[in-house]
């Protein structure tokens, strides 16, 4: 079996692709990069990850990616603050609540900077619990 250990690889162009046998596993160029996925599909590293995610626990974060802050707004109804801005209003959250199957979770007020959760019954009524969000788009 042979070893290869080194800090750095650089390609002999603006972009480079890592092959693993006849397979190409990595291409990367200027602010992009993509693995090989299932088949032959290709993955962007840069689109496909997670840009935020928290767990908030009666709206106190017990563990989060990207969140600087949670306020509070009013009953069942929270304002997540990124830490790092999204490029724009256009991206997706994806959120849940771990206690009751009886609530729905609704996202609002997307900015660039935040976007707001309210949880509400079916009836309407707001709710306080634990909930967790993770969110997709591009960077600013």
């Amino acid at each position: 079996m042979s070893e290869v250990i080194l800090d750095t690889i650089t390609g002999k162009s603006t972009a480079t692709t890592i092959t693993i046998g006849s397979t190409p596993v990595v291409s990367a160029s200027a602010n992009s990069m993509t693995i090989r996925g299932e088949g032959s599909n290709q993955t962007s590293i840069q689109q496909g990850l997670a840009k935020a995610w928290v767990f908030a626990l009666d709206n106190v974060i017990s563990d989060d990616f990207n969140i600087a802050s949670t306020t509070d707004n009013d009953t069942g109804d929270y304002t997540f603050t990124f830490t790092s801005a999204m490029g724009n209003a256009n991206f997706a959250v994806t959120a849940m609540v771990n206690e009751d199957s009886n609530l729905n979770v609704y996202n609002w007020g997307r900015a660039t900077t935040s976007y707001n959760l309210a949880i509400k019954n079916s009836s309407g009524t707001s709710s306080d619990k634990n909930t967790g969000s993770i969110t997709h788009g591009d960077l600013a």
